[in-house]
């Protein structure tokens, strides 16, 4: 780290993620004259895709063609925490960067458990690290500060460089009990606040409720009671990162005497990396799902992915009745014990339903206490600009509304200066007055099964076009001269079979080509593209009249 600014240098923040949406976090910082900037990375997350917006994408990564174009100024890449949205895009997108990696022990684990369970995906070096760890990474330091959330290992990032400290506070809340893993550390946070921050880089995430949060603790012991009363088999699902409650879940069934089974690759695969870690210390080993079908209904509780509706997790298929090993039986009990994420209500509650037309009896949050947020509330907010005492704001994680709200509550606590970050609006933090100084270019690339592409190129756009109005294929043959040699070969997807007067679409279509090839004069018909335009048109316009929809109409001409 230089210790002196030079003439011309900068500090500013550059978020390519996670800013004006929740999801998908990718934060540069870049430090050093406008045209000779050094870069600093902070997670390197994903998103979800939606069915009914991106039908048959597999995941969103934040699209790196800045970053990329500037990897030989990029100085590392630093990972908070082994959520997906803060690490998940780091196999597919790491080998286009090829920077220095640097995370905790725990989110080192699940990356190198991920890779080996993906054919094909390169093993990354990494630089473990851990709280109160320093570390000089080209002109930045970086200090590592003990954080509590849903995941072990959290941290918040102090960001030093000449021009000043800037916190990231990544994903944090406060607990002052948690089941595993560390507490917020605000003895760090006040000691930096005494030698002067300038940014905080903040979560907005919670910023539109009041209070505190509970801690994992007290979700802990209403899981314990809940479970303890429970007169047949239980099934608890969670997030699987969510190292601190499966604790919590299976303390709970080791006091009711039962066993823990566990169902789900990721499940398993983040049990067996806390574990190495030592986050399960003291616990018997849990069983796998074959072991489901012999324990007693009232010695067993089921641990399953799938709580956020996913079609192939183990609950979905334990609801469908297709479990190869596991049944749930009128009686029995599904703890949801998490958050539905927006976006995800309709398949969660199809889950539900189909679990409570076998008689299962299903809790929720809305029940008792089995789920708490690991994200801050305002109480707990406030708690951190009081220690930190920042002379600039800039509201992060969060949707446009979190981000207005989070100024606003920022402003109210003697804040200076806001700074409006948004997706590839680079701000400038140090020197001078907080400012826009540039704006650059994000995106979003999909995956879809093993390609990873551009929404423009990926085929999204029509297949949601295709899933509202159906597509209609319509194939020619013709001679030389443009006269048709056969019948229109017709294929309709999607399509109703009758219009409202009973008359068949496969009809209308088949006219609505015939008619308009025979309608063109022959010279044009002699030209395959004007011929094919001019049906496609016809048929789109036919049906639409007939339907009131315009579906996709593709048309081949042959000549022979």
């Amino acid at each position: 780290m230089r210790k002196r600014p030079s003439k011309g240098d900068e500090l500013v923040f550059l978020p390519l993620g996670g800013v004006g949406e929740i999801g998908m976090n990718l934060a540069l910082y870049g430090f050093g004259p406008e045209d000779d900037r050094r870069w600093l990375m902070v997670d390197c997350g994903i998103t979800f895709a939606s069915e009914f917006d991106e039908p048959g994408v597999d995941l969103i990564f934040p699209d790196i063609r800045f970053i990329e174009e500037e990897r030989k100024s990029l100085a590392g890449i630093v990972i908070t925490h082994a959520h997906e949205d803060h690490f998940g895009a780091l196999l597919e997108l790491w080998p286009r960067l090829e920077a220095p990696l640097y995370m905790t022990p725990f989110a080192a684990g699940l990356l190198e458990a991920k890779a080996a369970a993906e054919p094909g995906a390169r093993q990354i070096p990494v630089t473990r690290f851990t709280a109160g760890d320093r570390l000089t990474i080209g002109d930045f330091e970086v200090e590592a500060i003990s954080v509590a959330h849903s995941i072990p290992e959290a941290v918040s990032l102090a960001i030093r460089t000449s021009l000043g400290c800037v916190i990231h506070t990544g994903d944090w809340k406060v607990d002052p009990t948690p089941v595993t893993g560390w507490a917020t550390d605000f003895d760090r946070f006040r000691a930096l606040g005494d030698e002067g921050v300038r940014a905080l880089v903040n979560d907005s995430t919670n910023v539109l409720r009041d209070g505190s949060s509970p801690s994992e603790r007290d979700v802990a012991e209403s899981l314990a009671e809940i479970i303890a009363k429970a007169p047949a088999r239980v099934g608890v699902t969670t997030f699987a990162s969510n190292i601190g409650r499966i604790r919590a879940i299976a303390e709970a069934a080791q006091k009711a005497d039962r066993n823990v089974v566990v169902m789900g690759r990721a499940m398993r695969r983040a049990i067996d990396v806390a574990r190495e870690c030592g986050l399960l210390d003291g616990l018997p080993e849990f069983l796998d799902d074959q072991a489901y079908g012999w324990l007693p209904r009232d010695k067993v509780v089921a641990l399953l992915t799938g709580s956020q509706g996913e079609s192939r997790a183990a609950l979905a298929r334990i609801a469908a009745g297709d479990h190869r090993h596991v049944a749930m039986s009128p009686g029995d009990m599904m703890i949801f014990s998490s958050r539905t994420i927006p976006g995800n209500e309709k398949s969660v509650n199809a889950i539900m339903n189909a679990l409570a037309a076998k008689g299962v009896k299903i809790v929720t949050d809305r029940d008792g206490l089995v789920h708490v947020s690991g994200h801050p509330r305002r109480g707990e907010m406030r708690m951190l600009y009081e220690a930190v005492r920042p002379q600039v704001s800039v509201p992060v994680h969060g949707e446009a509304l979190h981000l207005a709200v989070h100024a606003d509550f920022a402003r109210s606590l003697g804040v200076p200066e806001i700074g409006h970050a948004l997706n590839g609006r680079m701000l400038r933090l140090a020197p001078g007055p907080v400012a826009e100084v540039d704006e650059v270019f994000t995106g979003r690339l999909f995956r879809d099964g093993s390609i990873l592409t551009t929404p423009d190129k990926s085929g999204a756009s029509a297949r949601r076009k295709a899933s509202f109005a159906g597509v209609i294929t319509v194939a020619l043959v013709i001679d030389a001269k443009g006269t048709a040699l056969a019948d229109p070969a017709i294929v309709l997807i999607g399509i109703p079979e009758e219009d409202a007067r009973g008359k068949l679409f496969r009809d209308t279509v088949e006219v609505a080509a015939s008619a308009t090839l025979d309608g063109l004069p022959r010279p044009k018909r002699k030209d395959t593209a004007v011929v094919a335009d001019a049906v496609k048109r016809a048929v789109r316009g036919a049906v639409n009249e007939r339907w009131g929809k315009k579906p996709i109409v593709e048309v081949t001409v042959t000549v022979v």
